[in-house]
């Protein structure tokens, strides 16, 4: 099978992966990989589909979401669900836990060496193996908590 490797950091190489996969090169998908591929961090594909028509006008949101899966079954990309919807972000950068502030909306990363005792005590107590990087936890921030705790009623504006 002919996948992703983790060393093709940039849309050339991840558009060379889809034609030797016998897969069209659209303008749209050209677009849509070189917009992913540009992207540090995060990103929802929202925020691709708007990127993207600036570029090339009329790209379906379909063709998005589409692209988007696709380059997640090759392994290049990988998404967890936030508060706020689906966020991609290379695989490769995938090693940690979204942590999100339920009330100011602030996003902090917890490790995935720092979760092996959530793993393992999941795994113990049910059988059960967790894919912990597929979802966020909510809560509140170190902040947002000692403005609760503190009885502050002022509610900071979501980032």
């Amino acid at each position: 099978m002919d996948g992703y490797t983790g060393h093709m950091q940039t849309a050339q190489g991840v558009l060379d992966l889809l034609k030797r996969r016998g897969l069209r090169m659209t303008p749209q998908r050209r677009a849509i990989v070189t917009e992913i591929m540009a992207t540090h961090g995060h990103i929802s594909p929202t925020d691709v589909a708007h990127r993207v028509r600036e570029r090339v006008p009329g790209v379906n949101p379909s063709t998005v979401y589409r692209t988007l899966d696709l380059l997640e079954d090759l392994g290049v990309l990988s998404h967890a669900h936030l508060e706020s919807g689906a966020e991609y972000h290379w695989s490769e950068e995938g090693d940690h836990i979204h942590l999100v502030c339920s009330r100011c909306g602030g996003e902090e990363s917890f490790s995935m060496s720092e979760a092996d005792t959530l793993r393992q005590l999941i795994s113990e107590h049910h059988g059960f193996q967790p894919d912990l990087t597929h979802f966020a936890i909510s809560g509140l921030c170190r902040v947002c908590s000692a403005a609760v705790q503190g009885g502050a009623v002022v509610r900071p504006a979501r980032v």
